[in-house]
């Protein structure tokens, strides 16, 4: 019998509880099947990422291969040093853990914590799961104090790593190059697929050119740990590392220790000494140079770095930093050793015969009124192109400048041929960083003078900034002084010492366009050779013998005849050679000073390309550079070279 006093529950009630029901057999329903998934089809998963949380992969960083000199002297090889480092993933969260953590470790590094916490977050900024360098070369009694209170220090190791070493000081930095951690973008390229954050890679000159031969193979090795990420016992697996290869170069560090010191007397500058047959290079480098053992510090401040590369707020500062190579880098005006290019230029075009005689009376009219005289006001009387070169006559090249001059297009045969020997492009050395350069036009001046006739962007910048060019600027089209300035290395023309070697080498082989390299051979860990470097030329360029003969006799005249504008330095030089001084001027700088030789005379092997930076006359200080230099490649003795009064030279 039914309770006749209880009430009848609403139908809207009845609705609710029936939707609450629903509700809750829906939601036991999805409990239940997700624990079936987690347990049933997971679980062997799930129970193996269980497992893994109790090992620990460790990588073990593979050493670099080594690299040498041609001698087998090396010039870049490894250390082993032990780092203390910080693993910002793990670190405690709670913020009073972790300030009595940087306390810890500044105890032991003697590093404030403030700035070690700025150190770790300046590190982990762009790969946060990458550890942290908090002092590198810690003593053995860190590393046992660290292991031995381990739940003191969670994220805190002490790993064994490699570090690049320079044996020879800063012989050579500017083409070594520099190893840094592989960088979040670097690690989007095909080229770095394989790696992870924390691996290092060749950043700069012959450590990225050859990074992935020199770059070895990491191992890793297996260890169990606790819940606090401690090991708990001994290496579960192991895979050893595999070494890099061994690099080779083509330099000799005797040939490029001097070509340092010799430039590095006069101030700034930049050389190059490269057989001329296949392009190998003996020596290249730059003044000033710096250490690179700097760069191979885990974290560089900011004005250390500012000290190497410049400020990037101060254009002046980049242009002069100790990390610009002269040699590849700059971008200067030659003066008169472009003479033999244009003269080069001439002969091809018809517009000179080999012994045309032109008279030098001192000055040359280009028939605007601006009367150009020799350097000196020296008069040297009818000449042929021999002699022309041998004293380095202005009004000779004058005459040629405006004979060959184009108003239109991409210039005349001087441009051509500068062109053909390989100014105004990169020389395609192995290990790039090459500057830009330029053989001016017609054409090139044309549009920079259209540019110039609109004095603003549609943004209100300047389209042509006043102080573009050195020279002429942007506020004229092309004229016949343009050409006539090129052809004695003037006005507009850029070129750096490794272009100009590579030009003069393709006179003196006949027409070969080398492209110098400065690797020469892979070796493997064991010394065994796997990989020959051998470039072929870039091309060909048809020189007439006749042409390249008489070049080549006023070059070696320029520097072994009386009248010669270096005999007063090679004139008593025991070895002959064929070489050309270059006085450039260089508004607002002192004058550049060049020399280019070719050695021995008259079958060169080797060319050598010297510039100093405000060196005054070519004979001043490039001439006695390059001296010191090819004494030390064709082996002879600076106590035999005498001058032309029979006394011994003087090196600086």
């Amino acid at each position: 019998m039914g309770d006749w006093r209880r009430p009848t529950m609403p139908a809207q009630f009845q609705l609710r509880v029936a939707v609450l029901a629903g509700f809750v057999l829906v939601m036991f329903i999805i409990i239940f099947l997700r624990l079936w998934y987690l347990q049933v089809l997971s679980g062997d998963r799930y129970l193996a990422e269980a497992q893994n949380n109790q090992v620990r992969e460790v990588t073990v960083q593979a050493p670099r291969g080594a690299i040498l000199d041609r001698r087998g002297e090396q010039l870049v090889t490894n250390r082993t040093a032990l780092e203390l480092q910080v693993k910002a993933t793990e670190l405690p969260e709670v913020i009073e853990q972790r300030r009595r953590l940087f306390e810890r470790l500044s105890e032991l590094t003697s590093k404030a914590p403030a700035q070690i916490r700025r150190s770790i977050k300046k590190q982990t900024k762009e790969l946060p799961s990458s550890p942290a360098t908090v002092e590198r070369d810690v003593p053995y009694s860190t590393v046992y104090y660290v292991r031995e209170n381990q739940e003191r220090f969670p994220g805190v190791s002490i790993e064994r790593v490699y570090v690049r070493q320079y044996p020879q000081g800063d012989l050579a930095a500017h083409l070594l190059g520099y190893v840094r951690e592989v960088s979040p973008d670097q690690l989007e390229e095909p080229r770095f697929e394989t790696l992870e954050p924390g691996d290092f890679v060749g950043q700069d000159g012959i450590e990225a050119a050859y990074d992935a031969l020199l770059r070895g193979v990491n191992g890793a090795t297996r260890v169990q740990v606790d819940a606090s990420g401690a090991p708990t016992g001994g290496r579960l697996t192991e895979r050893d590392p595999r070494q890099g290869n061994d690099l080779v170069l083509s330099l000799d560090s005797k040939v490029q220790a001097i070509g340092q010191s010799a430039v590095g007397n006069y101030g700034f500058g930049g050389f190059v000494a490269m057989n001329i047959k296949n392009g190998e290079l003996l020596g290249l480098g730059s003044s000033p140079s710096y250490q690179p053992s700097v760069l191979a510090k885990p974290l560089l401040p900011k004005q250390l770095a500012y000290s190497i590369f410049g400020d990037p707020k101060d254009t002046e500062s980049l242009t002069g930093a100790p990390a610009v190579n002269r040699a590849t880098q700059s971008a200067y005006p030659t003066g008169s050793s472009f003479k033999p290019i244009a003269a080069l230029g001439a002969l091809a075009s018809g517009e000179l015969g080999t012994n045309e005689i032109i008279n030098d009376n001192g000055s040359f009219d280009p028939g605007d009124g601006n009367i150009l005289h020799n350097a000196g006001d020296a008069v040297n009387g009818p000449i042929d192109l021999r002699d022309a070169l041998r004293v380095s006559s202005d009004v000779f090249f004058y005459n040629l400048g405006a004979r060959t001059n184009e108003s239109e297009g991409d210039g005349g045969p001087i441009q051509e041929w500068a062109r053909n020997l390989g100014l105004d492009a990169p020389t395609g050395i192995d290990v790039g960083n090459e500057g830009a350069t330029l053989v001016p036009d017609p054409d090139w001046r044309g549009e920079l003078y259209a540019l110039s006739q609109e004095p603003e962007s549609p943004g209100g910048a300047e389209v042509v900034p006043e102080d573009v060019f050195e020279y002429g600027g942007a506020d004229r089209p092309w004229s016949v002084g343009d050409n006539i300035n090129l052809a004695v290395g003037q006005g507009d023309l850029q070129a750096n010492p490794l272009q100009m070697a590579v030009a003069y080498a393709t006179i003196a082989n006949g027409g070969e366009v080398v492209r110098p390299h400065v690797g020469l051979r892979v070796e493997d860990p064991a010394g065994r050779t796997i990989q020959e470097i051998e470039p072929a030329p870039r091309r060909h360029v048809d020189i007439d013998p006749a042409w390249q003969r008489v070049i080549m006799e006023g070059l070696h005249d320029a520097a072994m005849a009386p009248g010669g504008t270096s005999y007063p330095i090679f004139g008593g030089y025991p070895v002959e050679i064929a070489g050309k001084t270059g006085t450039a001027e260089r508004p607002p700088h002192g004058d550049q000073s060049w020399y280019v030789a070719l050695a021995p005379y008259p079958d060169p092997k080797y060319v050598v390309a010297v510039t100093i930076e405000q060196g005054g006359f070519g004979a001043d200080s490039a001439a006695p550079a390059t001296q010191r230099i090819l004494s030390e490649l064709l082996n002879v003795n600076e106590s035999k070279i005498d001058d032309v009064n029979g006394d011994a030279a003087i090196f600086e």
